[in-house]
């Protein structure tokens, strides 16, 4: 019978022609970027303004471009390339940072600033808006060859 370190050894992951396969440490940028998706994600279903008439879920607005742009950037966070990680971060970014801001200055010229506060949908998308464009801006940084 083997000892336990003699089946440690044994159970490394060999390819097929026998070398030992390495995995790369994870990326901090793309982590960030897995983080920013969760956000959007989970923002673009909650509540996005409250009235005194009840709330207005994100999903019947703007809160459904931000999740289909927020799978952009889950594929983002899961492909090999920096570059095209970076891009899709960006492209991610983009409308989770405008359409919230929109969303407040729409409802502020339709009703003034009384009568409505933001939702905790609102904050997360735009908060998960800056993260991605800080992870797009690291995914970018790290995919240029240094000159």
């Amino acid at each position: 019978m083997a000892a336990s370190g003699d089946l440690a050894a044994t159970s490394v992951p060999t390819s097929r022609n026998g070398r030992v396969r390495t995995r790369r440490a994870p990326d901090p940028a793309r982590r960030r970027l897995a983080l920013a998706v969760g956000m959007v994600v989970l923002g673009s279903f909650l509540p996005w303004i409250y009235t005194s008439l009840g709330s207005l879920s994100g999903v019947r607005g703007g809160g459904l471009w931000t999740f289909y742009f927020a799978m952009l950037g889950l594929a983002g966070a899961l492909i090999p390339s920096r570059r095209a990680a970076a891009v899709q971060a960006g492209l991610m970014a983009a409308p989770a940072l405008v359409l919230p801001v929109w969303q407040v200055l729409h409802v502020a010229g339709l009703v003034g600033f009384s009568g409505w506060l933001p939702g905790p949908g609102l904050l997360m998308v735009f908060a998960g808006g800056v993260v991605a464009a800080g992870a797009a801006r690291a995914l970018w940084r790290g995919a240029v060859a240094p000159a």
